[in-house]
Order: C-alpha cells, then structure tokens, then sequence
C-alpha cells in the first residue's frame, strides 16, 4: 500500500473514531445491560398476576376497546397489542387534539374488561432504553446517533485496512507484552479490534438502519399504501368504523396460519386514514420478527389488500433484535455480551492512546 493511501486511511480512522468515541462509548455502556433487559426485568418486576374470571369466555375485541377508550373519554384507538403470555390486549389511544407522540395506554383483561397490571419496563431499563435510542431528543437525536453509527462503520473498515500494513513486520495477533504501557494498549486496540470487526460492523450497521425506523416508515405509507387511499376523500370517523371483531376475523382469512400481533387503527404511523392495518407474524425465530398486515376498509371491514412489507422495512424489522442478540436465546446474549465489552475496551483504549500522544517523551 502506497505512503498516501496510508495516510488517507489513517485519516479516516482517526477522525471518525475521535468524533464518535465518547457517543459510542454511551451506546456500548447502555448497551450492555439492555442485551439482558428480558432477564433483568424478570428478576426486578413482580411477575404474580391471574385473570379475574380464567373460565369465562374472551370478551370480543370491541368490548375490550370500549373498555380502554372508556377510561380516558374523547380519545380514539391507536394500536391494540396482545399478551403472548396473558389474556390481556393492550389498547393504545391518543387525543386527537393533544400533543403529538402523547399516547394513552390500558392493558385490558380480556376475562373482564378491568384494568391488569402493565407489563412495563423497570423505570430503570426504560431510562437506559431511551438514553440508548435517541438520547431523549427524539428523532432528531436517533438521526444523530445513526449518524455515529456510521462513524463507528468508518473507523472499523480504516482500522481493517490499517491493520496489515501495521502488522507486516510481526505475525497475526502479536501482543508486545514486555514493551511499554503504550504499545501493549496499541496492540490489545488493534487485535481486539479486528477480531471484533465483524460484528462490530453488524451491531453498527443494525443500529444505523433502527434509527432511520421514522423515515422508513413514513417512505412505506407514501408509497406502498398510496394507490390505497386514491379512492377516499376522507379520513374514516371513528364513530362510522366497522365492527373491529370483524375486520380481524377476516384479516385472519386472508392470513391463514399467521399469528397476530397487533392493530394499527385509521391515522396512525402502521396504517392509512381509511384503514384498520392488522399485522401477523410467523412462529419461527426468524420470522416471528417479520410481519405481514392485512389492510381492512375501515368503513365497510372488507379486505382492501395484504400488503407484504418491501425490503426495507423488513430489514428494519430484523436489525431490532439481531442489534440487542435477542433471537438465540441467553448464549447468543452473553456472547453479546463479550463481545459488547471488548467493544468498550477497544474505544477506551484509543482514547487512551489519543490522549496520550500528546504527553509521549522524547525518543
């Protein structure tokens, strides 16, 4: 490799790495213990709960929504959620004419119409979760923070690239053990860092694209659902919507063997002004993170289209879980884990480097 290109690369790898480190310090920090967050929250959150009546027959999904609308009056339904574990759907609401992103949320028993316990986060992970995702500043700061992440990608490829001609003089993996406090840290950097290239590259890259889940999002509705409300002229009044019982019953025709997820209700990020959106999903590790919405005319509950998600939004869907290692079960966590901490190792260590240049003594 030419002395130019060298120093090209050398360039982008320490200018990338010097903007972001401290940024995706923070990401790897609160990282760590969110890869845990299902673990955790099972340790610190009261788990105890049983339906009032577990031999009465489910309540429809209309009951239930009248129950959850009723405890916050002159709301409208958002989205409906559903307990894998408990009788209980969730029902989401909004005020039409409060504060935007303001969300209402019950957890309906369905052997009831009461209210059950919410299965929320500890306050705690919550904290860490939003800290993590967007920096309590919204879109905005997710955008930064994407931003970072592709920092993070720039520094990984420059310190790939580097590393060979770094390294010509000594075999694969060598670590100066009797050298200098310096150039042990210079080769525990280097060796931690391609060793971990690759998913670094991936959590990265994951994180990037999560990031972007409000543009992509807005991009699907304007374009795969557009031709969709071509034939509207208004938005479906809540109080001229069909039956929801019904619209789910014959979303589930046309998704025979899917399992349902949840609603995304007429005005809503997940659906169009015109339609109930109800999203399936597969019962496979994989495909239980790729969902399929089958879109009902909110006014007549007929099936309008299944709308498959194009490639990017399902990519969206999968770099969730495939970020935080959340589809192989605690192994696949823990290596998470490891791998998380060389990650911290490796930015600490070239802030230390970084920082340290300036204080070397004179050969």
């Amino acid at each position: 490799m030419k002395t130019r290109t060298i120093r090209a690369w050398t360039w982008v790898h320490k200018w990338s790495s010097l903007v972001s480190t401290l940024f995706l310090l923070m990401l790897c920090v609160t990282g760590l213990p969110l890869v845990f967050t299902h673990e955790i929250e099972e340790v610190l959150l009261p788990q105890a709960w049983a339906p009032a009546n577990p031999e009465a027959p489910p309540l429809s999904l209309d009951e239930v929504l009248a129950a959850g609308l009723a405890l916050h009056p002159g709301e409208v339904p958002a989205f409906m959620s559903f307990d894998e574990d408990r009788p209980v759907v969730n029902v989401t609401s909004v005020d039409p004419n409060g504060p935007a992103g303001k969300y209402s949320f019950e957890p309906i028993d369905r052997t009831s119409g009461e209210v059950a316990p919410p299965v929320a986060g500890h306050p705690v992970m919550e904290f860490l979760l939003q800290l993590h995702t967007d920096m309590f500043l919204g879109l905005p700061g997710m955008l930064f923070l994407g931003l970072m992440g592709l920092m993070l990608i720039a520094a990984v490829v420059s310190g790939v690239v580097l590393y060979a001609p770094f390294m010509r003089r000594l075999p694969f993996g060598t670590v100066r053990a009797r050298k200098a406090a310096r150039t042990r840290w210079l080769d525990y950097h280097n060796l931690l860092g391609v060793v971990t290239a690759g998913w670094v590259l991936v959590v990265g890259a994951t994180g990037v694209v999560n990031t972007l889940a409000t543009p992509i999002l807005a991009y699907w509705k304007n374009t795969a659902l557009k031709d969709l409300t071509l034939a509207y002229d208004a938005p479906a009044p809540a109080g001229e919507r069909a039956s929801l019982d019904a619209a789910v019953a014959r979303a589930k025709q046309a998704l025979p063997g899917m399992k349902l997820q949840f609603v995304a209700f007429p005005g809503t990020d997940y659906s169009t002004d015109h339609h109930y959106a109800v999203f399936f999903h597969g019962d496979t590790p994989l495909t239980t993170h790729l969902t399929t919405p089958a879109l009902i005319d909110a006014r007549t509950g007929e099936l309008a289209a299944v709308a498959p998600m194009p490639w990017y939004v399902k990519a969206l869907s999968l770099s969730q879980p495939l970020h935080f290692g959340d589809y192989g079960g605690l192994a696949l966590k823990i290596l998470w884990a490891l791998l998380d901490i060389a990650t911290i190792v490796i930015l600490a260590s070239g802030l230390y480097l970084w920082l340290g240049k300036g204080r070397r003594k004179p050969a």
